[in-house]
């Protein structure tokens, strides 16, 4: 069994800081530097990423950053999201990654919930002025030149600086005039910050849907990406000569840690995009000889789609799991790798437990792993939170050194039990060996491409639509979705509001994946309540099969049959 930390047992070296500088002295010791990301055809190397990150940590520390200010990233997957990651944590900053998908309002949210002093973005983003955005959403930024920010909706915001952007704007500055502010800060300064930061330091604050309406913000140790990362390497057997394609986006833990984190520990190369398009995809994964796939089971439905016509040539495509449907594309015949033996989620900043991708495919199969090395996990009642013994099927709760510090502005004793254990909202059971078998949520959240989705946020959005009595979304299963998130709605009296309408009314209000896929239209009466009048989600979930199937309705090509 991997211990997970093989690649880096010393546990004193576990801060991201030390992360790139561990990679950097073992990848680029010698005259040749092997390219750790490659973005628009341009490769960067080791100490490139290592230089750049030292430029911005002095502009940082020459504006006031130091151990726990919250440094927001609003970038998609370019080169720089990783440089501004690992600057800010070489003075010990708390990254806030803010998602690029996000409406206003969860932008908002995330930049004033986790109290971010620092806004480091870029300008476009395809055909999108994101300064514009911010600029719409508050008027102030526009006229403030000050320096200092004073914008009352986001009150501790102090500055603002834009990749893309090369004379200041109002209250925005360009990048260039950030990085010069550091000139005159000595590196020893920046090395004298680093020494301080440990690996029980604050380091991410990463937000996603949960349960409530808005995103949650879950805080994250130095510790927990960089132990991920170096895991990450080993159970997928990363190698220098890899070369490696991510549709993973890296304001989420897994972009952070299975896919920059672990392609840097391991010196593998790591291909860049700041959007997923499949054609564009598919051709760089011929054109840069790519040999390993990060992506989700949607997005590698279409690249196969598109590969299946296009006679383009991936036979250097080894790491996918054999049962992707790119697999028989590559000239993958036998299950020989695979990571699927796994689970985790993003309080544990991904994996708490999995079985090594070389692992024999009877094995990776049959299981969701073992806990890792670090983490433990038990299988408790649902109802009173008693643990049960092997064997017993319940809910998963987990604990660990990348578990959490927990939820921002939470008190703990909110999501942990006495034992201070997590409860996942996920089912299953250990074996006699300890091998977990995951079953499925027992919770109303809905996973869809990787993503969660809160019912709760869908119907607080559709409470200013005058034309429905109730409304309630499930999730539904699906093969490369995951779950497919459709709506249950009961129409209000007299009212005749369609599918097409409410869809457009929530693609104004909600990020593009919480849309959901099919709106089903029931009559009140049809609907199942308990005693105390709350609806009951499983029969509406039964209910939105059965009449897709009754339909042959189709989500993203998959036909659903009675």
């Amino acid at each position: 069994m991997t211990t997970g930390l093989a690649m880096q047992p010393d546990a004193t070296r576990l801060t991201l800081g030390r992360l790139l500088a561990d990679v950097v002295a073992r990848h680029a010791a010698g005259p040749e530097d092997r390219a750790a990301l490659r973005f628009e055809g341009r490769d960067w190397s080791h100490r490139e990423l290592d230089e750049r990150s030292l430029s911005l940590s002095r502009a940082l520390a020459a504006v006031g950053v130091g151990k726990g200010t919250r440094v927001a990233l609003w970038m998609a997957n370019r080169p720089e999201w990783a440089v501004a990651l690992f600057a800010a944590a070489r003075v010990g900053a708390v990254v806030v990654p803010v998602n690029t998908y996000a409406t206003a309002e969860e932008r908002d949210h995330v930049l004033r919930h986790s109290d971010a002093a620092l806004l480091l973005m870029q300008r476009r983003l395809l055909d999108r002025d994101l300064v514009e955005e911010l600029r719409a959403s508050h008027p102030e930024l526009r006229e403030d030149s000050s320096g200092t920010l004073r914008c009352p909706a986001l009150p501790y915001l102090r500055r603002v600086a834009v990749l893309g952007l090369e004379a200041g704007e109002g209250g925005f500055e360009a990048w260039p005039g950030l990085l010069a502010r550091g000139d005159d800060v000595p590196a020893e300064l920046v090395d004298a910050m680093e020494a301080e930061v440990h690996p029980a330091d604050d380091a991410l604050l990463v937000y996603t849907s949960g349960t409530t309406a808005l995103p949650k913000g879950i805080l994250h140790t130095q510790r927990a990406p960089v132990v991920q990362s170096w895991r990450f390497a080993e159970l997928m057997g990363l190698t220098p000569e890899d070369r490696v394609y991510t549709a993973q986006p890296f304001f989420w833990t897994a972009g952070t840690a299975m896919s920059l984190g672990a392609s840097l520990a391991a010196g593998a190369t790591l291909i860049l995009e700041e959007t997923f398009d499949a054609a564009r995809a598919l051709a760089l994964l011929e054109s840069e000889r790519v040999t390993a796939l990060h992506a989700w089971p949607h997005q590698e439905k279409a690249l196969a789609e598109q590969a299946a016509g296009a006679g383009r040539d991936l036979s250097r495509l080894r790491k996918i799991e054999a049962t992707s449907p790119l697999a028989p594309l590559a000239g993958i015949e036998k299950d020989t790798w695979g990571i699927h033996a796994s689970y985790g989620m993003s309080e544990t900043f991904t994996l708490a437990s999995a079985l090594p991708a070389s692992a024999p495919s009877e094995a990776r199969r049959a299981c969701h792993g073992r806990a890792l090395p670090g983490m433990r996990i038990r299988i408790v009642d649902p109802e009173s939170g008693e643990p049960l013994p092997p064997g017993a099927s319940g809910e998963i709760a987990v604990k660990g050194i990348t578990f959490m510090r927990g939820y921002a502005k939470q008190e703990p004793g909110s999501y942990l039990d006495a034992d201070g254990y997590f409860r996942t909202g996920d089912g299953g059971h250990l074996d006699a060996d300890g091998t977990l078998h995951w079953t499925g949520r027992i919770t109303n959240l809905i996973k869809t491409g990787g993503a969660n989705v809160s019912p709760e946020e869908i119907e607080t959005a559709l409470r200013a639509h005058p034309d429905l009595a109730l409304s309630h979304a499930v999730g539904v299963p699906h093969p490369t979705l995951g779950e497919a998130v459709v709506l249950c709605a009961v129409a209000a009296e007299g009212a005749h509001p369609t599918e097409d309408e409410l869809r457009a009314f929530l693609r104004e209000r909600l990020a593009s994946y919480k849309v959901p896929k099919r709106v089903l239209f029931f009559r009140a009466g049809e609907l199942s309540f308990t005693g105390s009048q709350k609806l009951r989600i499983a029969p509406l979930r039964e209910a939105a099969l059965g009449r897709l199937g009754a339909e042959g309705a189709q989500i993203e090509g998959f036909r659903y049959e009675s």
